[in-house]
């Protein structure tokens, strides 16, 4: 197949616009839309300290790459990688050297930091202790230690590999949930100054597209997936998701674009602090301590 701009051999197709696309165009089309992402959300101020979130998987790995070559020599903006390791022995191990070695490449500051060390448990002792929700443990924790972390490093904001295709079913999870209103809490928080800053640089591009920008950059990737993730709410969302798309091109930009426009300008409750740890909370407990207490890894 050739690509629908150049006539060159095509590496993909995008379903939602109907093209093929050679390797050039495919990067250039990825890095474009990174960029438009970035500029709609007001981009870096100056002074800026960002850290991002990098597990070693083909989406953390590409959003620093993209990061990084958007603004790793501008002046005033800082970047830092952060990796947290949740102690899972079968898994994290590799993806750690992958995350090391981009970090390395780039010259970008690393720091790893671990649940056993800040929590006093690793995920293969919880599931061996019998947790049955790998997923719904370890998201809190990994989500509250990457923010812990990324504030002592001194960042002003803080980057996720989230793709498309993570936001669509982020979206549609909480909506059978139940708790759609979930996705808009914190928004006026972050402007206030409560929350740190998130930044998705890749919330536009599809999964495919992003594990294709790893292999043509050549990024040193580990396509290891968590052993505990089969069997998460979101593994079926994906599936459905993926069938949807078939039929329906563009469905899952439709989702995130109606979300966004849905949202805009809205928040949820005001936070206060929890009263274990001192994070933002909607409740007495962050998401954090509240999944430790509840599964008995730690007191109230």
């Amino acid at each position: 197949m050739e690509c629908s701009l150049c006539g060159s051999p095509a590496v993909v197709h995008q379903r939602s616009s109907g093209r093929h696309l050679c390797r050039d165009h495919l990067l250039g089309s990825v890095e474009s839309r990174v960029r438009r992402t970035l500029r709609e959300d007001g981009g870096l101020p100056p002074g800026s300290r960002l850290a991002v979130g990098l597990s070693g998987g083909k989406d953390s790995s590409s959003a620093l790459h993209l990061l990084h070559s958007i603004y790793g020599r501008r002046p005033g903006v800082s970047l830092v990688a952060v990796t947290v390791d949740e102690g899972i022995e079968s898994y994290r191990p590799r993806t750690l050297e992958s995350a090391r070695a981009l970090a390395g490449r780039l010259g970008v500051e690393h720091r790893v930091v671990r649940y056993e060390d800040v929590y006093g448990v690793t995920m293969d002792r919880a599931v061996e202790g019998g947790e049955s929700h790998p997923c719904g443990l370890c998201g809190p924790l990994r989500g509250g230690l990457l923010v812990r972390a990324a504030r002592e490093m001194g960042a002003t904001h803080l980057a996720t590999g989230h793709n498309l295709d993570d936001e669509a079913q982020t979206i549609l999870m909480n909506v059978l949930r139940g708790d759609a209103a979930r996705l808009l809490r914190g928004r006026v928080d972050v402007e206030e100054g409560r929350l740190m800053p998130r930044v998705k640089p890749l919330r536009g591009v599809p999964e495919k597209e992003v594990a294709l920008y790893a292999l043509l950059r050549g990024l040193p990737v580990s396509w290891e997936e968590c052993p505990y993730a089969s069997g998460a709410l979101r593994s079926e969302v994906r599936g459905f998701l993926n069938r949807f798309e078939v039929d329906h091109p563009g469905a899952k930009y439709a989702v995130v674009r109606g979300f966004e426009r849905a949202g805009r300008g809205r928040g949820g409750p005001p936070l206060g602090g929890c009263v274990r740890c001192g994070e933002p909370s909607s409740g007495e407990l962050c998401n954090a301590c509240r999944a430790l207490v509840g599964r008995g890894f730690a007191r109230a």
